[in-house]
């Protein structure tokens, strides 16, 4: 009996065809109705074949136009991951309990090499700056700590962070900016804002845990869109979920560098995917994070950028680009910004200014610029050793995604394997990972890791990878 899923057998057939030049590049393909209909198959087993396909390297969607054959890409491209079978459209709950339990085990632990952070190694941050900036701030006005913040925050950060939104083609007016304690209060006030309990929310699959914890303690239903490592949330299967009866009042998306799959939207795919909810009337939540890590000569755009009706709600946040500790997100809300100013003033006042204006005060410089350089080289080379390591120690099968930047890899290994069996074993000798159950509701991502590479590689993470391999090698 032949155990494949129906979806991966069909698109092996597909991909035969591709290579031995019956269907060749250029060529359109089949269109989802036809699939059904060829192969008397579901929607979703239709939507997951092109997605295999796309994840190859041999498919790729033009806007209104459907699938079309590429060249494949060259071997030396890491080998795509073997992503879990299509989501059903429904809502799933449990994803606090789990995550808790996984968080207090951490805490619990005597922790000596912890793969789980997203976050740099303090000494790739540029902590000395930050201090003497609050020391210079404190000096020149003593009052600060006395005065009650704005609820939109200093307009001193604001100014700055609309002069760098420039860069990525991103108009945002300072004025409407609002300051937050981190991304997390972004999100939430941007949730908030647009939805009310009972609401169903659309996210990524695989999606940051947070983001899933978020949901769940708002009382949102969750419809997860699966999405790859090559191109992010799959537009298609996005599509036929927004024609479906489910009514989707919000999408949340992180299009430039995902957490965890590190994928980065190609702007045709960001393009298409702010008018698809444009014309649904659901309103998109950017996630925008991880963008100054992405590696690259020219900044990525946002999704912000493609927006025309300003109904798009734009997050980001410097925890993890400048310093842990300084707790400083924003949200641009757009047409829905009095309410979020609102919201914000319920739910935490503002943010203290001293750390406002101290890191405006670097982030002016041209200091700000090259130090960021400098650290996407560094996790350009700590990514490199840790993905090598990894293809090293670990089984056989296991696959390791390639990002353009950032702190993270998403491992996938043979499906034999359970990455939370995996997680608590480690836990036992203070090694902490994130295993895959956590990144959806689904539990569709048992055998997935993920491994953070934030701190410059060291014997002590050799020893500690090698440890994870042969715990992944021994007999269960």
């Amino acid at each position: 009996m032949n155990t494949t899923p129906l979806y991966r057998q069909l698109a092996n057939h597909y991909l035969d065809a591709i290579r031995s030049g019956t269907l060749k590049t250029g060529e359109r393909f089949p269109s989802i109705r036809l699939m059904m209909e060829k192969h008397a198959v579901s929607l979703s087993t239709a939507v997951q074949i092109c997605r295999e396909l796309e994840d190859y390297g041999v498919l790729e969607a033009r806007p209104r136009s459907g699938n079309y054959i590429r060249q494949p890409d060259t071997p030396a491209r890491p080998a795509p991951l073997a992503l879990p079978p299509p989501l059903d459209a429904e809502a799933y709950v449990g994803i606090h309990q789990q995550v808790s339990s996984v968080l207090k085990a951490s805490q619990r632990a005597t922790i000596k090499v912890n793969f789980a952070s997203a976050y740099c190694a303090p000494q790739l941050y540029p902590l000395k700056t930050l201090q003497d900036n609050m020391l210079r701030t404190l000096r020149q006005d003593p009052h600060l700590l006395d005065t009650a913040g704005s609820t939109c925050g200093h307009i001193a950060l604001r100014n700055i962070l609309a002069r760098r939104a420039l860069t990525t083609k991103t108009h945002l007016t300072a004025e409407r900016i609002v300051i937050t304690n981190g991304a997390t209060e972004a999100i939430n006030l941007a949730l908030r804002a647009v939805t009310r309990p009972g609401d169903t929310v659309a996210v990524e699959s695989p999606t940051f845990y947070g983001l899933l914890q978020i949901l769940e303690s708002l009382n949102l239903r969750v419809l997860e869109v699966p999405a790859s490592p090559h191109s992010g949330i799959n537009l298609l299967a996005l599509e036929q979920l927004l024609l479906g009866p489910e009514r989707i009042k919000a999408l949340i998306v992180i299009p430039n560098l995902h957490n965890p799959l590190g994928s980065i939207m190609p702007d045709a795919n960001k393009a298409r995917l702010v008018q698809l909810c444009a014309g649904h009337d659901t309103v998109l939540i950017e996630d925008d994070t991880y963008g100054d890590l992405v590696e690259t000569e020219h900044p990525l755009s946002t999704l912000k950028h493609w927006d025309r009706t300003d109904s798009l709600i734009y997050c980001a946040s410097l925890n993890k680009t400048l310093a842990p500790g300084v707790r400083l997100g924003w949200i641009s809300a757009g047409k829905w910004h009095e309410r979020v100013e609102m919201l914000k003033h319920t739910q935490s006042h503002g943010c203290e200014a001293l750390s406002q204006l101290a890191v405006s005060a670097y982030m002016g410089t041209p200091s700000y610029e090259r130090y960021l350089r400098r650290l996407r080289k560094t996790l350009t080379l700590q990514r490199q050793h840790m993905s090598e390591a990894i293809q090293r120690y670990f089984p056989q099968g296991t696959s390791v995604t390639n990002p353009r930047g950032g702190t993270l890899l998403w491992v996938e290994l043979p499906r034999e394997y359970s990455s939370m069996a995996l997680f608590h074993e480690a836990l036992k000798v203070g090694i902490l990972i994130s295993p895959g159950d956590i990144f959806s509701n689904a539990r569709r991502f048992g055998h997935f890791v993920r491994i953070g590479c934030g701190a410059p590689y060291s014997p002590r993470i050799d020893e500690a990878l090698r440890t994870l391999g042969q715990m992944l090698k021994r007999p269960s």
